[in-house]
């Protein structure tokens, strides 16, 4: 069996060399047999057989490359997000609503007016109220210096209306003149009634038909 693998090894070695391959079959003095594919060594018994060689296979055929891989598909185009509603008109501001009318008032009546001892004053009313005047108390002996008591006459200033068309100009003045009073008050006290009286006939002015329009 050991024979028959080295005889087939050196068949098969000798068939990729050439066309014809020639063994030689080696026998020592022992009996010993080895098949080889040289000349036996010296001292061997020695036979050969040549013997056609198995044709060469022809070499197996390279394998196919591998495919290519496919290409990566393109990038889909990215196309502009639309808003769901189209872009609306702009809304035009609403216009402030008309402004109303001023309603002016007519200033209250003036009335020129005389005290009993020679002073002319404007008043809003015809019949200003009494002032107290003071009189001479005399003592029983008819000496004004001797008088234990004091004693005063109630007198009522006259007043006329002013003319309708003086109205305006005669409120002006006595504003103008009510702005200045209370430079020549002599107290706090009367500065701050003077102003509080200048105050009140200036809202009437600025809200009545006298005014100018602003």
């Amino acid at each position: 069996m050991k024979y028959l693998l080295t005889f087939a090894l050196l068949l098969a070695c000798g068939a990729l060399q050439a066309d014809e391959v020639t063994f030689y079959r080696c026998t020592d003095v022992g009996g010993a047999l080895t098949v080889q594919n040289m000349p036996c060594p010296k001292g061997m018994q020695q036979t050969t057989k040549v013997m056609q060689a198995v044709a060469t296979p022809p070499p197996a055929p390279a394998p196919a490359p591998a495919p290519a891989p496919a290409p990566a598909p393109a990038p889909a185009a990215v196309l502009p997000l639309l808003s769901a509603a189209p872009h609306a008109a702009p809304v035009a501001a609403p216009k402030p609503p008309p402004a109303l009318p001023v309603v002016r008032k007519a200033l209250p009546p003036l009335f020129q007016c005389r005290s009993r001892d020679g002073q002319n004053y404007l008043s809003e009313t015809a019949d200003p109220p009494g002032r107290c005047m003071a009189l001479r108390v005399t003592g029983l002996d008819g000496n004004p210096e001797t008088g234990a008591g004091e004693a005063c006459e109630i007198v009522r200033d006259t007043c006329t209306a002013v003319e309708p068309a003086q109205h305006c100009a005669t409120w002006h003045q006595r504003l103008l003149d009510a702005g200045t009073a209370p430079r020549s008050a002599t107290s706090t006290q009367a500065a701050q009634s003077l102003q509080d009286e200048h105050q009140r006939l200036q809202k009437l002015w600025d809200s009545s038909d006298c005014a100018e329009p602003k």
